[in-house]
């Protein structure tokens, strides 16, 4: 039976692109509370088809796709450069491919200025009603306004025409931050990316008996299914374990473990690693926010894909890959491997001194790269013990030496210790678990 929330979430998705959406109205043509109303609204605003734009309202906006998310929308950029809508607002969602910086001759802009553009421009009358004509919306810089007659034209042709306070320098580099974070979360592999879709899923119903175990048993050779009950719920997960030696009429909720351990599309593969790790599970089943069953993923999917995921090229660069491409091994041995890493200006804090968060980041590599000389596939920090014992300054280079402790087939013990000119300025004892197949 479908809720009220899922109905205005049905609802919203079917709206055209471009609709203004508010809570009053939703609540009125529905039927339902404004409360209801709302929490419905945000969570289309969370699964991204819906954007609120200040001074503008709620509107309908195209799901980007996963591989497009270096393109944002119109409705995006009013949000990104703490803009206000002078005109076009149909326009809003509509996707841009380009931005054009308008600091030549209009002539000479045009020549780069294409349908789908992005014009930022101070207030030049002519390049902003030119560009329009062009099929581009334009960004007005410096706080200005503009003529009534471009206005107009940007209502019949539904293409916005924005306007911020920020200078034309300061809008670039914010739009560029915003479409290189995106470029970052792109590479973050996600549940849903890896998936197995239910019609590709093998699960049992609650009123299934533990025969039709061995039938999926046999037709698919895997030992572990969900179990949902008639509404799709998972409400257990059954194994070889629990129906061997058992009758096969006996009823699979009389054997099956309940309430099992579940994950969400939205949940980085990363997160699911470390609790198949931690929890010993070699299968878990992926849910909705109903609980309900919507595929599920094995161990063997999440190692495949961080394996495949290593191997690709990187856009963006968090904080854990500027450190690792800085990080180098300096000397090998049969006793030892010592790896050296110079401290950059945007590695320090306040002080000048190494942040925190990237001497633990250097340890952790350094040790994760001295494992793999020896032992090949994924490794999880399960627990860390860090020692700061003095500051390392800006521009100074550091020697890391992680020396094993003990390894075995599921765990790793490791102790690190950092130098700086001779001095030991730090000290760590890691443990590591391995994610086998």
């Amino acid at each position: 039976m479908i809720t009220k929330h899922e109905q205005i979430l049905k609802y919203i998705e079917e709206l055209p692109v471009g609709h203004k959406i508010s809570v009053r109205q939703i609540a009125k043509d529905l039927n339902v509370s404004e409360g209801t109303a709302y929490r419905a609204i945000k969570e289309a605003e969370n699964k991204g088809f819906v954007n609120t734009i200040e001074r503008v309202g709620t509107i309908r906006i195209e799901q980007k796709k996963k591989e497009n998310i270096e393109k944002l929308t119109y409705a995006e950029i009013v949000n990104i450069v703490d803009g206000h809508v002078l005109g076009g607002r149909n326009g809003l969602h509509k996707t841009l491919n380009k931005f054009v910086i308008g600091a030549m001759e209009v002539e000479a802009m045009m020549r780069y200025t294409d349908a789908g553009n992005l014009l930022i421009v101070g207030n030049r009358t002519n390049a902003q009603t030119q560009a329009l004509q062009r099929g581009a919306a334009v960004l007005i810089t410096g706080g200005f306004d503009t003529e009534e007659s471009v206005k107009r034209l940007a209502d019949e042709l539904a293409l916005p025409i924005i306007s911020t306070s920020y200078d034309t320098f300061t809008v670039a580099t914010i739009i560029n931050r915003a479409i290189f974070d995106q470029l970052i979360k792109k590479e973050i592999l996600l549940v849903e990316d890896i998936v197995r879709p239910l019609k590709n899923t093998y699960y049992l119903t609650t009123k299934d008996t533990v025969e039709k175990w061995f039938i999926l048993n046999e037709q698919s050779k895997h030992t572990r299914f969900p179990v949902i009950d008639r509404n799709q719920k998972v409400e257990g997960i059954v194994t070889s374990k629990d129906v061997i030696h058992q009758a096969r009429n006996k009823p699979i909720e009389k054997v099956m473990t309940k309430n099992p351990i579940t994950i969400t599309p939205k949940a980085s593969v990363a997160t699911a690693s470390h609790i198949m790790i931690w929890e010993g599970i070699e299968l878990l089943p992926v849910v909705d926010d109903y609980d309900r069953l919507i595929g599920i993923i094995s161990r063997q999917d999440v190692l495949k894909s961080l394996q495949v995921h290593q191997r690709q090229p990187h856009v963006g660069e968090t904080i854990d890959n500027i450190v690792a491409n800085h990080i180098s091994l300096k000397e090998e041995n049969e006793e030892e491997h010592v790896y050296q890493f110079e401290i950059t200006p945007q590695m320090t804090n306040y002080y000048g001194t190494i942040s925190h968060g990237v001497f633990t980041t250097a340890i952790i590599d350094a040790a994760n790269r001295k494992f793999r000389s020896i032992k090949k596939g994924e490794l999880v920090v399960e627990n860390m013990n860090i020692y700061f014992l003095k500051p390392v300054q800006i521009e100074h280079t550091i020697e890391i030496h992680p020396k094993i402790l003990d390894i075995g087939r599921k765990i790793g013990k490791v102790d690190v210790e950092v130098f700086s000119n001779g001095i030991m300025v730090g000290k760590a004892l890691l443990t590591f678990q391995f994610i086998d197949r």
